[in-house]
């Protein structure tokens, strides 16, 4: 049979052939697609015509082609659908794409080519490519003597492997750690539809409990803000929080460590101080000086406000009888003071966020108001799974724009988190369109019953489909600059923008309407849910601040050390050395189980997050100022900004839009840290 990688897809926008694509056909493509990349970059290196930018540069930009199909979806199963069969492939390939990266950017000969081709005449963009790969070389090692490459060799090839198994025991501990419970009066405050997949969940995954309370990612667990039993709460929130820590096959706490080592040990090879100073240099953030300064800045409000809203919460389970208030009862008293004192009950509001409305009436219809953009589903397509849907998206004129993908279930071979993928980026050079999806991890109800989604859910849903935009929107020449290709302290910016929409008059009234009797929300709730919005602040922000601190503490070791002996120990005093107790709110990502970061792109770039906040809060103000959901804000930030990928200066292009630097006092205020 012929494997559908060797070629181009011909399903509409290339699509992968995933009806025609089976396990057993990724060695065999990455095999032949490292072989063919290497054959066009001897081609390169070998060609007797001077360098120029078409046969160095572009063809650089064209090569590998097989290969980047095949990592695409390779990549995609990885965080998607990881059988055994792909995790056993993932352990062997890891490293040799690691090397296959270092024998292409450690070339000498075509580093000199690169170096060699002139820049006078090239338009913007190209001599931009023209820099970056120069720029890449170098951060690759490629100006290391021979001995300095060899290392870095090593290095890349040690944190390869050591990123994949970390990868895999937690998603195999994160499984394992599932609650179990068989009495269905422990789960008394979860709504009927979560019980019935909580009892479902259990059947999946093969228990011999009734019950099964999955585990998301993040160290929250969505139904520790409605389990009345506190023993419940307290066994699901240490299930959480001991991913990675417990002493058994499944533990990240040493490779967390020896990735912190290694990359500090890179760093120093390439003449950083350390990780983080290596990580921002490839940011939008001017100096490790300045992101630390911005989180300083940030922190003894947030912690301020935790410790005031901490105090309430204690008053509201001392009515309970509890003296001791531990973090596992925040979010169900937090809850409680939201209801008293807001009028608000975030989880009452599920039966108003059903699925299909949610994506339709909520997420899709601001999209088309904004930017004209309509969505079919196209049920003759075929996702990587039964659960992933293919929608085609046309631009106002029925011009084809892409295709968007989603996948909104949990399963047990799936990551925890949300997340956005490109299937295909866009591209001139290579006449590609975008293809793209977006993951979430919301609990499957029972067969033939609604999926209803939490509040955070659904903000979660218009989040992800802001990187969908910024992908579906790219018009570049080179796949290099494509979309969502930009430093990882803005790519969160379009996203989190996107997040308005939900809470807007229109959009609000289109989509949360009550899956059974069709009802828009209560009268005023909106405004209620608005006025609510500082309360928790000061928990998210420093939960927040605990996961950026936690990163940054990793990632500013200095090279020469043994990798840290104690992890545990290690980040309970980097938390406490930046003012945040861990006992009082314990960080968004701990060390066992923070995969941003061990081996996530966003090692010393977790603060990216509030970075781009601070462009983000501004944006959602000239929105405001300008009208809201209006085309003429859409087509200027769709042409201004999100088109744009990294073919220009990321913060240019903010600067275009907004017509000066962001303001960080929108920011302040929205978190209630002024």
């Amino acid at each position: 049979m012929s494997n559908a990688l060797l070629s181009p897809s011909t399903l509409p926008y290339g699509l992968p052939d995933f009806a025609a694509i089976t396990t057993a056909d990724l060695l065999p493509a990455f095999t032949s697609g490292m072989e063919e990349q290497q054959e066009e970059i001897r081609a390169i290196t070998s060609t007797p015509e001077p360098a120029d930018f078409e046969n160095t540069i572009a063809a650089l930009e064209r090569s590998g082609q097989v290969l980047a199909r095949t990592v695409s979806v390779f990549s995609n199963a990885v965080m998607s659908h990881a059988t055994e069969d792909v995790q056993a492939l993932e352990q062997e390939v890891s490293p040799l794409l690691s090397a296959h990266q270092d024998s292409i950017y450690q070339d000498p000969a075509l580093f000199e080519r690169v170096n060699a081709v002139p820049g006078k005449g090239l338009d913007d963009e190209s001599a931009r490519l023209l820099a970056e790969y120069r720029r890449r070389f170098v951060r690759a090692g490629a100006a290391l003597d021979d001995a300095g490459k060899a290392r870095m060799r090593e290095l890349n090839s040690r944190l390869s492997e050591l990123g994949t198994t970390y990868s895999q025991r937690l998603l195999a501990d994160t499984n394992d750690s599932a609650l179990e419970l068989d009495d269905e009066a422990e789960l008394q405050g979860l709504a009927p539809e979560d019980i019935a997949a909580a009892a479902a969940a259990a059947k999946a995954a093969g228990s011999s409990a009734n019950y099964l309370l999955t585990l998301i990612l993040p160290t929250p667990q969505p139904a520790l803000a409605k389990l009345k039993n506190r023993d419940v709460r307290r066994r699901l929130f240490e299930a959480s929080v001991h991913r990675g820590f417990r002493d058994n096959e499944n533990s990240t706490l040493s490779i967390a460590a020896e990735i912190a080592a290694l990359r500090a040990e890179r760093a120093a090879l390439l003449g950083y101080e350390n990780h983080a100073a290596y990580a921002v240099e490839d940011q939008t953030a001017p100096t490790t000086a300045a992101v630390e300064e911005m989180l300083g800045r940030l922190v003894p409000p947030a912690v301020r406000n935790a410790a005031a809203e901490a105090e309430k919460l204690q008053a509201a389970a001392a009515r309970d009888g509890i003296d001791d208030f531990q973090p596992w009862d925040w979010a169900y008293y937090s809850e409680q003071i939201r209801r008293e004192e807001y009028a608000v009950d975030l989880e009452s509001l599920r039966p108003w966020f059903e699925l299909e409305r949610v994506l339709h009436d909520g997420v899709f219809y601001a999209a088309n108001q904004l930017y004209g953009i309509t969505f079919t589903e196209r049920k003759d397509l075929t996702g990587y799974h039964p659960d992933v849907r293919v929608w085609e998206v046309k631009d106002e004129d029925g011009t084809g724009l892409g295709l968007f993908l989603g996948d909104y279930f949990t399963r047990d071979t799936k990551s925890g988190g949300a997340w956005m993928n490109e299937l295909v980026s866009q591209s001139r050079l290579l006449g590609h369109q975008p293809v793209v999806v977006n993951n979430l991890n919301i609990s499957k109800p029972a067969d033939g019953e609604p999926a209803l989604l939490t509040f955070d859910e659904v903000v979660t849903a218009f989040h992800e489909f802001g990187h969908a935009l910024h992908g579906l929107f790219s018009n570049v020449g080179f796949p290099r600059f494509a979309g969502t290709a930009v430093p990882r302290d803005f790519v969160e910016y379009p996203s989190q923008v996107n997040e308005m929409w939900m809470l807007t008059d229109e959009v609000a009234a289109n989509f949360a309407r009550h899956y059974q009797t069709g009802e828009p929300l209560p009268a005023g709730l909106l405004q209620k849910i608005r006025d609510a919005s500082l309360w928790g602040e000061g928990f998210r922000t420093t939960e927040y601040l605990g996961a950026t601190l936690l990163d940054w503490a990793w990632h500013v070791l200095p090279t020469g050390q043994e990798p840290v002996s104690d992890p545990e120990a290690f980040e309970h005093k980097a938390l406490l050395d930046a003012g945040i107790d861990p006992a009082l709110v314990p960080p968004r990502y701990r060390t066992g189980y923070f995969k941003h970061i061990f081996p996530g792109g966003y090692s010393a770039g977790y603060y990216s997050y509030i970075w781009s906040e601070v462009l983000d809060a501004d944006t959602v103000q000239w929105f405001t100022e300008n009208g809201g959901l209006v085309r003429a804000n859409g087509d200027a930030f769709r042409s201004k900004l999100l088109s744009k990928g990294y073919s220009e200066d990321p913060m240019q292009s903010f600067r275009n839009l907004r017509g000066r630097d962001a303001d960080i006092a929108p920011l302040l205020a929205r978190r209630g840290l002024s």
